[in-house]
Protein backbone atom coordinates (compact mmCIF):
# COMPACT_ATOMS: atom_id res chain seq x y z
CA UNK A 1 0.00 0.00 0.00
CA UNK A 2 1.20 3.20 -1.13
CA UNK A 3 1.61 6.43 1.30
CA UNK A 4 -0.79 8.18 -0.40
CA UNK A 5 -3.54 5.08 -0.04
CA UNK A 6 -2.33 5.25 3.32
CA UNK A 7 -3.30 8.93 4.05
CA UNK A 8 -6.54 8.50 2.12
CA UNK A 9 -7.57 5.69 4.43
CA UNK A 10 -6.70 7.42 7.32
CA UNK A 11 -8.28 10.60 6.34
CA UNK A 12 -11.44 8.39 5.61
CA UNK A 13 -11.41 7.23 9.32
CA UNK A 14 -10.93 10.31 10.63
CA UNK A 15 -14.17 11.65 8.54
CA UNK A 16 -15.80 8.78 9.62
CA UNK A 17 -15.01 8.96 13.05
CA UNK A 18 -16.13 12.72 13.46
CA UNK A 19 -19.49 12.12 11.54
CA UNK A 20 -20.04 9.82 14.15
CA UNK A 21 -18.94 11.70 17.02
CA UNK A 22 -21.66 14.49 15.93
CA UNK A 23 -24.34 11.84 15.06
CA UNK A 24 -23.38 10.85 18.72
CA UNK A 25 -23.80 14.06 20.26
CA UNK A 26 -26.64 14.81 18.56
CA UNK A 27 -28.41 11.87 19.53
CA UNK A 28 -27.23 12.70 23.21
CA UNK A 29 -28.81 16.04 23.26
CA UNK A 30 -32.30 15.33 21.69
CA UNK A 31 -32.15 11.79 24.01
CA UNK A 32 -31.34 13.55 27.04
CA UNK A 33 -33.48 16.80 26.70
CA UNK A 34 -36.65 15.04 24.80
CA UNK A 35 -36.50 11.85 26.33
CA UNK A 36 -36.03 13.42 30.08
CA UNK A 37 -39.08 15.85 28.80
CA UNK A 38 -41.29 12.89 27.67
CA UNK A 39 -40.82 11.12 31.06
CA UNK A 40 -41.97 13.74 33.32
CA UNK A 41 -44.80 14.74 31.10
CA UNK A 42 -45.98 11.19 31.01
CA UNK A 43 -45.48 10.44 34.73
CA UNK A 44 -46.84 13.86 35.16
CA UNK A 45 -50.14 12.82 34.03
CA UNK A 46 -50.13 9.59 35.31
CA UNK A 47 -50.27 11.65 38.70
CA UNK A 48 -53.99 13.37 37.90
CA UNK A 49 -55.25 9.11 38.21
CA UNK A 50 -56.35 7.78 41.34
CA UNK A 51 -53.99 4.67 40.93
CA UNK A 52 -50.65 6.60 40.54
CA UNK A 53 -51.68 8.90 43.57
CA UNK A 54 -52.06 5.56 45.92
CA UNK A 55 -49.36 4.41 44.49
CA UNK A 56 -47.02 6.86 45.66
CA UNK A 57 -48.93 7.54 48.72
CA UNK A 58 -46.16 5.28 50.88
CA UNK A 59 -43.20 7.61 49.47
CA UNK A 60 -44.56 10.30 50.18
CA UNK A 61 -46.04 9.41 53.93
CA UNK A 62 -42.19 8.24 54.27
CA UNK A 63 -41.00 11.39 53.35
CA UNK A 64 -40.15 14.12 55.83
CA UNK A 65 -40.04 16.89 53.03
CA UNK A 66 -43.21 15.33 51.70
CA UNK A 67 -45.49 14.23 54.11
CA UNK A 68 -46.59 17.95 55.20
CA UNK A 69 -47.68 18.14 52.13
CA UNK A 70 -49.29 15.16 51.95
CA UNK A 71 -51.50 15.99 55.18
CA UNK A 72 -52.47 19.38 53.90
CA UNK A 73 -53.32 18.37 50.80
CA UNK A 74 -54.43 15.06 50.59
CA UNK A 75 -53.22 11.66 48.55
CA UNK A 76 -54.97 13.33 44.89
CA UNK A 77 -53.92 17.03 46.00
CA UNK A 78 -51.02 16.34 46.40
CA UNK A 79 -50.45 14.31 43.30
CA UNK A 80 -51.95 17.08 41.55
CA UNK A 81 -49.69 19.50 42.65
CA UNK A 82 -47.03 16.95 41.60
CA UNK A 83 -48.26 16.08 38.14
CA UNK A 84 -48.73 19.73 37.49
CA UNK A 85 -44.84 20.28 38.68
CA UNK A 86 -43.67 17.72 36.42
CA UNK A 87 -45.69 18.58 33.19
CA UNK A 88 -44.42 22.41 33.79
CA UNK A 89 -40.80 21.13 34.16
CA UNK A 90 -41.45 18.95 31.25
CA UNK A 91 -42.38 21.91 28.80
CA UNK A 92 -39.66 24.33 29.91
CA UNK A 93 -37.28 21.76 29.24
CA UNK A 94 -38.63 21.54 25.75
CA UNK A 95 -38.54 24.92 25.24
CA UNK A 96 -35.39 25.22 27.10
CA UNK A 97 -33.16 24.15 23.69
CA UNK A 98 -34.07 27.65 22.26
CA UNK A 99 -34.90 29.64 25.14
CA UNK A 100 -31.66 28.63 27.55
CA UNK A 101 -33.10 30.90 30.79
CA UNK A 102 -36.30 28.90 30.30
CA UNK A 103 -34.79 25.43 29.99
CA UNK A 104 -31.96 26.65 33.00
CA UNK A 105 -35.37 27.22 35.48
CA UNK A 106 -36.88 23.01 33.81
CA UNK A 107 -33.67 21.74 34.57
CA UNK A 108 -32.90 22.98 38.05
CA UNK A 109 -36.70 22.11 38.93
CA UNK A 110 -36.17 18.20 37.70
CA UNK A 111 -32.75 18.13 39.90
CA UNK A 112 -34.52 19.19 42.90
CA UNK A 113 -37.09 16.70 41.93
CA UNK A 114 -34.43 13.58 41.46
CA UNK A 115 -32.85 14.63 44.44
CA UNK A 116 -35.67 14.78 46.05
CA UNK A 117 -37.15 11.46 44.92
CA UNK A 118 -33.81 9.68 45.77
CA UNK A 119 -34.14 10.37 49.15
CA UNK A 120 -36.91 7.93 49.24
CA UNK A 121 -34.16 5.38 49.25
CA UNK A 122 -33.14 5.93 52.89
CA UNK A 123 -37.15 7.68 54.22
CA UNK A 124 -38.69 4.77 52.72
CA UNK A 125 -38.21 0.79 53.92
CA UNK A 126 -36.81 -0.72 50.53
CA UNK A 127 -33.91 -2.95 50.89
CA UNK A 128 -35.37 -6.60 50.56
CA UNK A 129 -35.25 -8.35 53.90
CA UNK A 130 -35.30 -12.03 51.82
CA UNK A 131 -32.34 -11.19 50.59
CA UNK A 132 -30.22 -9.66 53.55
CA UNK A 133 -31.56 -5.90 53.50
CA UNK A 134 -29.03 -3.78 51.80
CA UNK A 135 -27.96 -3.87 48.98
CA UNK A 136 -31.02 -6.00 47.89
CA UNK A 137 -33.43 -3.31 46.31
CA UNK A 138 -37.14 -4.58 46.36
CA UNK A 139 -38.91 -4.25 43.16
CA UNK A 140 -41.44 -2.24 44.86
CA UNK A 141 -39.72 0.73 46.20
CA UNK A 142 -36.06 0.54 45.41
CA UNK A 143 -35.78 -1.01 42.45
CA UNK A 144 -38.40 1.76 41.08
CA UNK A 145 -36.83 4.85 42.65
CA UNK A 146 -32.86 3.98 41.77
CA UNK A 147 -33.33 4.57 37.69
CA UNK A 148 -34.07 8.46 39.32
CA UNK A 149 -29.58 8.45 39.16
CA UNK A 150 -29.69 8.74 35.79
CA UNK A 151 -32.83 10.80 34.82
CA UNK A 152 -30.67 13.14 37.52
CA UNK A 153 -27.80 13.06 35.50
CA UNK A 154 -29.85 14.13 32.64
CA UNK A 155 -31.45 16.97 34.48
CA UNK A 156 -28.05 18.24 35.13
CA UNK A 157 -26.59 17.87 31.71
CA UNK A 158 -29.95 19.81 30.48
CA UNK A 159 -28.71 22.40 33.18
CA UNK A 160 -24.97 22.24 31.82
CA UNK A 161 -26.22 22.42 28.29
CA UNK A 162 -28.36 25.69 28.33
CA UNK A 163 -25.38 27.13 30.80
CA UNK A 164 -23.22 26.43 27.73
CA UNK A 165 -25.77 28.18 25.39
CA UNK A 166 -26.19 31.26 27.69
CA UNK A 167 -22.37 31.72 28.16
CA UNK A 168 -22.60 31.71 24.10
CA UNK A 169 -25.25 34.21 23.93
CA UNK A 170 -22.96 36.93 25.55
Amino acid sequence: MTQSAITADRNHALTTNTTLLRAAELAEHILLRYGLALILLWLGCMKFTSYEAHGIMGLEANSPFLRPLLAALGVQGIANLLGVTEIATALLLIVGRFFPRIGLIGSSIATVMFLTTLTFLVTTPGWEPSLGGFPALSSAVGQFLVKDFVLLGAAVYTARESLMLLQDNK
